[in-house]
């Protein structure tokens, strides 16, 4: 048996009418029913249909919420990590841990259509051991003390588990039976998007007007051009009027 299953091998994936997904995109709804037991953190789901939601949480938590067909009956409350996928599914998917013979199947992580990101449970320790060894991958793990912060009676109660799981402390543990950080094996980041071409450089053209002269608070007028040219002006018709005047002394001789 393979170390990755999919849901598709064991149970009937089945989402909400399409007229309907996108209204619930939000809290990811999404109905599976199983043909046969399935495990989620702290306890077994018998054969038959069950609703996934998404908690609306301000935490960066993920957490999960597993009501009966209906929705009339919250089953548990679980806490998950981000899991990713290199090509999103087009369909609701779960994945699941590898078993031990006769055991029922450990659902290992939820998927919603169109989502890199999924949501990977996260298991009592020492169940999570046990799924390590028994898978040969690293399953994320919390203090058992939280198993029962998985189902409750009150919905005052829940809220008050719900704020437990968002603030423990959750690790990994690794088939060789080390105990890591979470942070090291399973926050996968999304490969970075190449960055964009610079802008093509939009050359504006100006205009260049001189300005007029700013004008004095002296009240002087402004400076007009050289007086030179003025004078040679005269100079020349001083000189043709003497040529004329000597001109006509000689005649009245």
């Amino acid at each position: 048996m393979t170390n990755f299953k999919i849901a598709a091998l064991t149970c009937l994936c089945i989402a909400v009418m399409p007229f309907t997904i996108k209204a619930d995109e939000w809290d990811k709804k999404t109905i599976f029913t199983f043909s046969g037991p399935v495990e989620v953190p702290g306890r077994v789901l018998t054969p038959g249909t069950y609703v996934f939601k998404l908690l609306n949480s301000s935490s960066d938590r993920h957490i999960v919420q597993i009501f009966d067909k209906g929705e009339r009956h919250l089953i548990g409350t679980f806490l998950a990590v981000p899991d990713y996928r290199m090509t999103p599914p087009d369909k609701p998917l779960i994945t699941f841990e590898e078993r031990a013979a006769g055991a029922p199947e450990a659902i290992k992580a939820w998927f919603y259509p169109g989502d890199n990101y999924g949501n990977e449970f996260v298991y009592p320790k020492t169940r999570a051991v046990q799924l390590a060894q028994q898978s040969q991958q690293n399953v994320p793990s919390m203090s058992n003390t939280l198993s029962s912060n998985i189902t409750t009676a009150t919905q005052d109660q829940n809220s008050q588990k719900v704020n437990e799981m968002k603030e423990t402390t959750i690790s990994a543990e690794k088939p060789s039976g080390d105990e890591v950080g979470v942070a090291e094996v399973f926050l996968v980041v999304a490969p970075a998007t190449p960055p964009e071409p610079p802008p093509t450089p939009v050359h504006t053209l100006v205009a260049l007007v001189d300005a007029p002269p700013a004008s004095s608070s002296s009240g002087e007028l402004p400076k007009t051009a050289s007086p030179l040219p003025l004078l040679e002006c005269i100079g020349a018709l001083s000189l043709v009027a003497g040529l004329l005047l000597r001109k006509r002394t000689r005649r009245a001789r």
